[in-house]
């Protein structure tokens, strides 16, 4: 049996080294191993001492073989790793496709940045809002039509405390005034909602841009000049802004304020429907009312606030003429920018 395991060894690493794929080497392996098995099953029929002899030597034989099996099968695997690997290197690189910003981000971006430059702070706010912070705090009156469900996305509809998704980012004002202390000059971007019919200037939901500047001698004279600012530096050229009186319940008084047509410098064409302005905006001075709900005494504060439709702003900069654009995410619109 001693012998028989010598023949083993010798033909088993004769033929490991000799084998010329890692198929034929397995192969190889699995012979030899079931040789060895079957020297291990007669291991019964020998006495002791021989067991003990023999025993020993099968095992340094099994290591021995297993041993240059596994180097054999390294030198494949590393061959085959090197041939997988090879590259040509005069071949030009696949070139990585980069996603990018959507072009309301974008235009949020440089709008923010244009504010802080005033001084401005970016508030954020949920857009899950109750109806105390979007209507009530903002002197809505119970019945003002805004709060049917034909405008407004109600959520949970209970008596006391009525989700909805939020109309305006103008409840933000309330709960940045609730947890602050004036002087306040804030400016809060984000998406609401409202229950619109969808066409090329309307979407079910859209961006705005709420401002609040707040101090103790705040006057229609210093928001004329932030917004006219903003507007040169937004549009990137000189704009001429007038105010048009209005009505907001959360502001008084209150306007509309109309910015020189971009299209046609003023002279009258179809964009600006022949009257050589663009509604932009809606704003006001803070009305008595809100101060109070948002914890401040309006004897001592006084400022203004404005909303812009940001969406629009956008279509006007870069001349989109259906504001649905943005939101069916067609590559071929979304790629310009």
């Amino acid at each position: 049996m001693n012998k028989k395991l010598e023949l083993i060894k010798a033909e088993a690493l004769r033929e490991i080294e000799s084998s010329k794929d890692e198929n034929s080497l397995n192969k190889i392996y699995k012979k030899h191993f079931k040789e060895l098995s079957s020297i291990f099953s007669q291991m019964g029929t020998l006495s002791p001492e021989e067991k003990k002899v023999i025993g020993v030597k099968a095992n340094e034989i099994k290591q021995a073989i297993t041993i240059s099996f596994e180097n054999k099968k390294k030198n494949f695997t590393k061959k085959d790793k090197t041939n997988s690997e090879f590259f040509d290197i005069t071949i030009p690189g696949k070139k990585t496709k980069v996603g990018h910003l959507h072009p309301i981000t974008q235009a949020i971006n440089e709008a923010e940045n244009i504010f802080r430059g005033m001084g401005f702070s970016i508030v954020e706010g949920p857009e899950l809002e109750d109806e105390w912070h979007n209507f009530d705090a903002l002197n809505f009156p119970e019945d003002h039509p805004a709060r049917e469900m034909q405008d407004t996305f109600f959520v949970k509809n209970e008596p006391k405390k009525r989700l909805l998704m939020r109309t305006h980012t103008s409840p933000v004002q309330i709960r940045y005034m609730l947890d602050n202390k004036p002087p306040y000059r804030i400016i809060v971007p984000g998406r609401v909602f409202r229950n619109e019919a969808t066409d090329a200037s309307h979407e079910v939901n859209f961006h705005q841009i709420e401002g609040l500047m707040v101090d103790k001698e705040i006057s229609v004279a210093n928001f004329k000049a932030v917004i006219e600012e903003f507007c040169r530096e937004f549009f990137n050229r000189d704009v001429k802004i007038r105010l048009r009186p209005s009505f907001f319940p959360f502001t008084e008084p209150s306007f509309e304020v109309d910015m020189s047509c971009s299209e046609c410098k003023g002279k009258g064409c179809s964009l600006c429907s022949q009257t050589g302005w663009l509604e932009i905006l809606g704003a006001g001075i803070v009305h008595p009312s809100v101060f109070k709900n948002s914890g401040v005494d309006p004897k001592k504060w006084q400022g203004f606030a404005f909303g812009l439709g940001w969406d629009r702003w956008v279509m006007l900069k870069y001349k989109i003429n259906d504001i649905r654009l943005f939101y069916n995410g067609d590559l071929r619109f979304l790629n310009q920018f």
